[in-house]
């Protein structure tokens, strides 16, 4: 494949002139508010910000404006449990690659039990590992939905999957996702994770103060509040409880 191909999705604007009430959700939201345009890495994109910042309303945009389920999946996931998702992918402008992939899926935790249902009705088990995701916990479901059905020349786009994946296989997921960027495949990931925020050479934009910064990866939060607590967790711990009282 031509190096150009990728990255499938290079970048997407929000088309300010379009919106008809900026004071609806989620345009009241700062980083919606300010955003302008977001480029994409050829191999990985990271959003990551604190809770309620934004980047899962934008990371649910993106899928929705690749026409991927917003509570996950891929194209012809048909189904709907409850529409919760924003109208943001319709005021979003996308430029892609010349080539579109061939696989797409779009992975998020908060609705993962919702996917695996309509997988169970309607999908073919041997694509998702041979075994109902329901039988399984939701790691290793979560997991065995990944290792099977992310089959490269691929566009994923993830929603904090370390909320259903052990640190083990949060490792396990990053040489997984390496060896698919190998098969010419694009990751978009919302996380909170600094292990897998560790990928090499990723494009890293932090949610601070209502605008998106590329940020280098030890110049995180995630990365510096862990690495703090890590190395003198016993002091920090003390100084927790001392506080609480």
């Amino acid at each position: 494949m031509s190096l150009e191909a990728r990255p499938y999705l290079k970048s997407v604007s929000l088309l300010h002139d379009k919106i008809e009430n900026r004071d609806a959700f989620p345009f009241t939201l700062p980083v919606i508010r300010n955003f302008e345009k977001l480029d994409f890495h050829s191999d990985v994109t990271f959003l990551v910000g604190e809770n309620g910042s934004g980047k899962s309303t934008l990371i649910e945009a993106i899928a929705g404006l690749m026409r991927l389920n917003a509570e996950g999946g891929s194209k012809d996931f048909g189904f709907s449990t409850r529409a919760t998702h924003t109208e943001l992918h319709k005021y979003l402008r996308p430029s892609k690659s010349y080539k579109m992939p061939r696989d797409s899926f779009f992975l998020r935790a908060e609705s993962f039990y919702n996917v695996a249902s309509y997988v169970e009705d309607a999908a073919n088990l041997d694509r998702y590992g041979g075994k109902s995701l329901h039988h399984q916990s939701h790691g290793e479901s979560f997991w065995s939905l990944i290792s099977n059905r992310f089959h490269g020349n691929g566009l994923y786009i993830l929603d904090e999957p370390e909320a259903a994946l052990s640190p083990s296989r949060q490792i396990a997921l990053l040489r997984l996702m390496h060896e698919l960027i190998g098969m010419e495949s694009q990751f978009i990931i919302a996380t909170h994770s600094p292990i897998l925020l560790s990928y090499p050479n990723a494009l890293i934009y932090e949610i601070r103060e209502g605008y998106l910064c590329t940020v280098p990866y030890e110049e995180t939060e995630h990365y510096q509040v862990t690495k703090r607590f890590l190395l003198d967790h016993k002091r920090h711990l003390a100084a927790i409880m001392d506080d609480s009282e």
